[in-house]
């Protein structure tokens, strides 16, 4: 399998949901949906993640919002992907690999 997406480990785990790709415009995140943004920021996405099963962002590092984020939830996250919102569709099925950095799209 292929990951649609690489970036660093931020937080470890794997977990499984639909893509909930926000570029512009925020919205709510489903329970067990995938969050995938460009970067997260204390104010804007502090209510946004708590739904969430895995974090997926463009930018970051390891001490990074998002990457912080998710180890405090508890939930898997890979940062710095570059390209995740644009090479991940919106609604996707995708397993989130917190521990190797790797997005793949599930069949």
């Amino acid at each position: 399998m292929r990951p649609v997406a690489k970036g660093i480990a931020a937080s470890g785990g794997q977990a499984r949901g639909r893509a909930c790709v926000m570029r512009d415009k925020l919205r709510p995140v489903e329970p067990g949906e995938v969050l995938v943004t460009v970067l997260t920021d204390p104010v804007s996405f502090a209510d946004l993640v708590e739904h969430a099963v895995a974090l997926v962002t463009d930018l970051g590092g390891l001490t990074s919002h998002p990457a912080i984020l998710a180890r405090e939830l508890g939930i898997p996250a890979v940062v710095s992907t570059r390209d995740g919102t644009s090479t991940i569709q919106d609604g996707a099925l995708i397993m989130v690999d917190g521990d190797t950095g790797e997005v793949f799209a599930v069949d």
